[in-house]
């Protein structure tokens, strides 16, 4: 499963190509209480506040991209972790984490690995992981709640169906290729 976040750019671009707008249009049609059910969810999250009354998410919005975004709630103080890398799009990074869908169905996770750590090109990944990632430094562990449209679209992959919402536990664990190319 985690090689699917290594081909999942590659792939929606190819199924985009062959898939007609006929398709399309069934797959919107097929999943659409799916689709609700997943926006409505994601329209909550954005709105829990913690025990203060303060925004649990943070919604962070990539330079790149203004119309994209993510929700991250951070488990770790920040303040600890202040003055460490964080990675660029072209940087390799190892990461522990866990994918479930929004209604807590696990769907992948580093765990099944024997050391637990997955190590992936920023590049490579969903979108949501991108601009997760870049926001996050080592040692960073955060829940990330990632739109259909920066995950796999209208795309169904594996144990995902399209139009999912998807949340993951990631803990940036190392930069093993701190990558700047021209």
């Amino acid at each position: 499963m985690k090689k699917l976040l290594l081909f999942i750019p590659a792939l929606v671009a190819g199924l985009a190509l062959i898939t007609t707008s006929c398709d399309d249009k069934n797959t919107w049609d097929d999943y659409t209480e799916w689709r609700d059910v997943n926006n409505d969810w994601l329209l909550q999250q954005g709105a829990l506040l913690d025990e203060n009354g303060q925004a649990f998410y943070n919604r962070v919005v990539p330079e790149w991209n203004k119309s994209a975004y993510v929700y991250m709630h951070y488990f770790n103080d920040r303040s600890l972790t202040k003055g460490n890398l964080s990675p660029l799009y072209t940087s390799t990074v190892s990461v522990k984490y866990i994918g479930r869908l929004y209604n807590n169905e696990p769907f992948d996770s580093s765990f099944n690995a024997v050391d637990s750590l997955f190590t992936t090109k920023l590049g490579s990944v969903i979108s949501g992981w991108g601009i997760a990632l870049q926001d996050m430094r080592v040692g960073d562990s955060a829940r990330v709640v990632i739109p259909y449209q920066q995950g796999y679209g209208s795309t169904s992959t594996g144990s995902i169906p399209p139009y999912s919402v998807l949340q993951f536990d990631i803990k940036l664990v190392d930069i093993p290729y701190y990558e700047i190319k021209n």
